[in-house]
């Protein structure tokens, strides 16, 4: 059997509705560019880059691993990361999808891939908060960020779709509390640009990550996350995710080690002290470290939007050295488009 390469087109794929091959792929992909919407050019461009004679394509990273730059990535290592998703989920030829993410980074990209590759019946709509608001279709498979799964509880109680996996940002405790009730297999997911998204997921309510066919996990002397994915990546790819590690296949997300706070020589993790508030707050927040003549450094709790009394009972899940030293509140939080906190940028929003 000939090996499958990056200009297949399995002969079960649609897109929205129609069956289509390798050359009317470039007619779907010029009209996108010519007469579509922002979110259609954006696919269109993407379509042409994919099928044009370069055996890469070049994304900008989120700084998982470092400082966000300009990589390229093998377009044969995406058709692998698409077939391991297909292993990893059960997916096969005809299966329904709902297409919802932005095109113009990796997660949206990777969801055009697998339709193409495994075969998949797709339904591509504009991204946007609330995804499910004009769908009466059910789907086999959709990839959300948590905001769009949010939105759509209540669509997804009607079993809208069968199985979701959730990424782009970790998912908060309140919404995975929402989450384990409804009747679908819910997944959140790990990876980055990197990685080609994800390398490892876990059903909601789950603790750890189990990782994709062909992925091993190690941690380096930080105590963080390094993947060996040889189908990727010819590298081991070190992260900045401080895992708690249970085997070479499942790990336990910490935190970031960019984040840790160094408080009078007690090293605080946001993080954890996000999870033990997770259900305590009412708003979006964050906990960040910033500098104190006495401590070196001090734990600041930031609270999207307008000034609100927060009782100091609340912080009595905390340990002693957690408890944030101040609040501040943020009218309005930056973030990127998949809804992940921008945190030095938001901080600096307060200075200005």
């Amino acid at each position: 059997m000939s090996k499958i390469t990056y200009k297949n087109i399995h002969n079960r794929f649609k897109l929205n509705g129609y069956h289509i091959n390798l050359e009317e792929m470039f007619y779907v992909a010029y009209c996108f560019i010519k007469e579509g919407e922002p979110f259609e050019q954006h696919v269109g461009n993407f379509l042409l880059d994919w099928f044009d004679e370069k055996s890469y394509i070049e994304l900008n990273t989120s700084g998982t691993t470092g400082t966000p730059k300009v990589i390229r990535i093998e377009k044969q290592a995406m058709l692998d990361s698409a077939l391991a998703t297909g292993d990893f989920f059960g997916l096969k030829p005809g299966d329904t999808m709902l297409h919802c993410l932005p095109t113009n980074y990796v997660a949206g990209k990777m969801m055009f891939v697998r339709s193409f590759i495994l075969g998949l019946d797709m339904k591509f709509v504009e991204p946007n908060s609330d995804p499910l608001k004009n769908i009466d279709e059910e789907f086999d498979f959709c990839a959300m960020v948590p905001l769009q799964a949010k939105n759509s509880l209540e669509k997804l109680k009607a079993k809208k779709i069968k199985k979701l996996i959730i990424g782009g940002v970790k998912v908060h405790k309140a919404l995975e509390q929402e989450l384990v009730k409804l009747p679908m297999d819910i997944y959140e997911t790990y990876g980055m640009t990197e990685t080609i998204t994800h390398i490892a997921a876990k059903k909601i309510g789950e603790k750890a990550f189990t990782v994709l066919p062909n992925v091993k996990v190690s941690k380096d002397d930080r105590q963080c996350l390094v993947i060996d994915a040889k189908n990727i990546s010819k590298d081991k790819i070190v992260t900045n995710d401080i895992v708690n590690l249970i085997s070479d296949t499942q790990f336990s997300w910490e935190g970031r080690y960019d984040n840790i706070i160094n408080s009078g020589g007690v090293k605080l993790m946001p993080e954890r002290i996000e999870d033990k508030l997770s259900t305590l707050i009412p708003r979006r927040y964050f906990v960040s470290g910033q500098p104190d003549e006495t401590l070196g450094q001090k734990a600041v709790l930031y609270v999207e939007g307008e000034p609100m009394v927060i009782e100091d009972s609340v912080f009595a899940v905390l340990d002693k050295f957690e408890k944030p030293k101040e609040v501040v509140f943020i009218p309005k939080f930056n973030e990127t488009a998949t809804g992940k906190i921008m945190r030095t940028e938001s901080m600096q929003s307060v200075r200005q």
